[in-house]
């Protein structure tokens, strides 16, 4: 391990204006601009670590001076101080006395720590010269469990029993490895069914995903049931039946809502619904799960879910397929927690992407699980979404719907230096002129 002394950062608001052609919009987020709160964070040596969080436009500039404040904890320590004892590093990250009141470890705190998290991730990576997915897996089992805070959580998956599930799977690894850089890991695509997107686009775009090689679809709901037949007959008639479909209603029902509503669309054999009520009921979402059995409809969620300890409830009771998400909770480090408890719970883990980075991030998770610890693709797919890959050095690859492991040092994060001149917020080329546009039609 390079000894370098973390000494500055650089947050950055970024913007992208995804709301003009309704990408990204759902029942409850029906004009969103795909933004980030973008990391930088600077050492004495060439090093440089780059992270960020995922946010939807107004409110990012909260984010960023949170991580600006979380700062001051991260600072002047060294990569051998954090990296030796990851775990207490990120305890001491999301439970500042004075910052966690804030939290505890849930909303704007908990965004930026896992900008700055990601960013200590991507760091570590580029020190070692690989890509994190393969940082994680080459790691031994008592390091890699060495960097996960378990309080809260042993009453599920203890140190010892994370260890051992790594220890047993160890034969397996290089085949797994091996048959991941041939194969790539199965995604499905949402990018045919944003909720502003008309028939006709919806359409089109279920014919394109199909010859690009997608089998699996998800589609918004939950504004609408009339619209919401439509648009599954309208995807239903271009997929078939042998392509799965999955529906995703973003938190906006009731819990007995949700129940009817589903309901009337199980006769399009959707694999699951996703959110369908508050992301924090757990009983509710238990509800749904139990009433929605009958038709072979599963609940998926997590996406919103706040913490490590969120995710111990849901996975006990209240859902089918986990969604973890690389912006949502604390990080790699909190996140690995999650993918413990779902093994020891026996519930698939389906990644949450398609936002600003999220794609990148999630890609090395999801890899680093199939070669260690599910070693499996059954009832298993990385959520993918084309758009923003164009702004990052080392965008995902797909072929043949299948992401590729990638190549390069890092976690896939570092945004290329003419898209921040670009849509930096407020002061980035695109938005100055948007600006200077408001003012001249004054």
């Amino acid at each position: 391990m390079i000894d370098a002394k973390i000494i500055d950062i650089d947050v950055q608001d970024i913007r992208f204006p995804t709301s003009l052609q309704q990408d990204g919009s759902d029942a409850m987020h029906t004009d969103p601009d795909y933004s980030c709160a973008y990391v930088t964070i600077k050492t004495d040596k060439e090093y440089k670590g780059y992270g960020l969080t995922f946010t939807l436009g107004r409110g990012t500039e909260i984010v960023v001076l949170a991580c600006k404040a979380l700062f001051k904890i991260v600072k002047n320590h060294t990569t051998t101080e954090i990296y030796d004892d990851f775990a207490s590093f990120w305890r001491k990250l999301t439970c500042d006395p004075q910052l966690r009141w804030i939290g505890p470890e849930k909303g704007v705190i908990h965004l930026a720590t896992a900008a700055i998290i990601n960013a200590l991730w991507d760091l570590w990576a580029r020190i070692e010269n690989k890509p994190v997915w393969k940082l994680l897996t080459d790691m031994t089992p008592e390091k890699l469990v060495s960097t996960v805070d378990f309080r809260y959580i042993r009453d599920i998956v203890t140190e010892e029993q994370a260890i051992e599930m790594l220890r047993n799977n160890m034969i397996y690894k290089n085949t797994q490895e091996s048959m991941l850089i041939r194969n790539g890991f199965p995604a499905y695509t949402t990018q045919v069914g944003w909720l502003g997107y008309s028939d006709e686009k919806v359409e089109n775009l279920c014919k394109l995903y199909l010859d690009k090689g997608f089998t699996a679809f998800k589609a918004k709901v939950g504004q609408n049931l009339d619209d919401d037949i439509r648009r599954c007959e309208v995807i239903r008639k271009v997929i078939g039946y042998k392509n799965k479909l999955m529906l995703d209603a973003n938190q906006v029902w009731e819990v007995d809502e949700a129940i009817e509503w589903m309901t009337k669309l199980a006769k399009y054999k959707p694999l699951w619904i996703e959110e369908p009520t508050s992301p924090d009921d757990n009983f509710g979402h238990s509800l749904i799960k139990d009433k929605l059995k009958q038709y072979n409809i599963g609940v998926a969620s997590g996406e919103m879910c706040a913490n490590r300890v969120l995710f111990k409830q849901f996975l006990t009771f209240g859902m089918d397929f986990c969604q973890i998400d690389s912006a949502r909770i604390g990080g790699i480090n909190e996140i690995l927690a999650v993918y413990f408890m779902a093994k020891q719970k026996n519930v698939p883990v389906c990644p949450h992407a398609g936002g600003v980075g999220l794609c990148e991030m999630v890609q090395h998770l999801q890899m680093w699980d199939y070669i260690c610890l599910s070693q499996t693709t059954e009832n298993r797919m990385i959520e993918y979404v084309d758009q923003q890959h164009e702004h990052f050095e080392n965008p995902v690859q797909i072929t043949n719907a299948h992401y590729m492991p990638p190549v390069n040092p890092g976690y896939s994060t570092k945004i290329k230096d003419e898209c921040i001149l670009k849509y930096a917020y407020p002061e980035g080329e695109y938005w100055k002129s948007k600006q200077s546009n408001k003012n001249l039609e004054k």
